[in-house]
């Protein structure tokens, strides 16, 4: 399943670009390792220096059409703490008791920007969602969010999408979103690695806690296998 929104972030970030704010991002820091998506920049290296390979594996999400920009974009990521979504019912951490669950798979991006003009990004985010015994009903209204912040500072907008799902029967389902997020500058010298673009599930703290112990389901958690057969 694909949809696709447009959303523009201009009117909240109008007043306050690159103003010092109050509001602080927990868990900045806390991104999940090998979700980290600056476009236009170069590939990744090893500590030794050497190239990491990135054939070793096929891209999850296809790359964005690349445009022209003045100068870097800005930092796109994935927040470990929302990575996933997981319901869990009864008093115990068991795969008999899942509910609905989802994962951020993957994450791409691409902005374009020249001399004063806002920077417009484009993002294109992968979704795995699942059924797990518990889940009720043939379908889930998943909800997640983007959030622009001064890199390493404060929350400068934050925008919430509701993602309905309906799974027909199947126990998983795939949906890719694209927006599309604009971010004014105060003038040509602000550029676009100073902001970062966050991606998360709307989640519980108790949800948060469980991803933040590096805790996981499948998205088919407690699925139930094909019993063998008889002798």
């Amino acid at each position: 399943m694909r949809r696709v929104f447009k959303i523009s972030l201009a009117p909240a970030l109008a007043a306050m670009a690159l103003a010092s704010l109050t509001v602080p991002m927990a868990a900045d820091a806390q991104v999940r390792p090998g979700q980290t998506n600056r476009p236009g920049s170069s590939t990744g290296e090893n500590a030794d220096g050497s190239q990491q390979n990135q054939r070793a594996r096929a891209p999850r999400i296809a790359p964005l059409r690349r445009n022209a920009a003045a100068g870097p974009c800005p930092y796109v990521k994935i927040l470990y703490d929302a990575a996933r979504y997981v319901e869990l019912t009864g008093d115990r951490v068991s795969s008999a008791n899942v509910g609905y669950t989802g994962e951020i798979e993957g994450l791409s991006s691409d902005c374009a920007y020249q001399g004063d003009d806002p920077i417009t990004v484009h993002t294109r985010v992968l979704f795995n969602l699942g059924r797990g015994p518990q889940a009720e009903g043939e379908g889930r209204t998943y909800r997640y969010w983007i959030a622009v912040t001064e890199r390493n500072k404060a929350v400068l907008a934050k925008e919430y999408f509701d993602l309905p799902v309906n799974f027909d029967g199947a126990q998983t389902a795939t949906v890719t979103e694209e927006q599309v997020v604009v971010i004014p500058r105060a003038d040509t010298t602000t550029s676009g690695d100073n902001f970062e673009i966050l991606v998360g599930f709307d989640v519980t703290p108790q949800m948060a806690e469980f991803n933040r112990t590096g805790s996981r389901f499948r998205v088919n958690a407690g699925t139930a296998a094909t019993p063998p057969a008889a002798q």
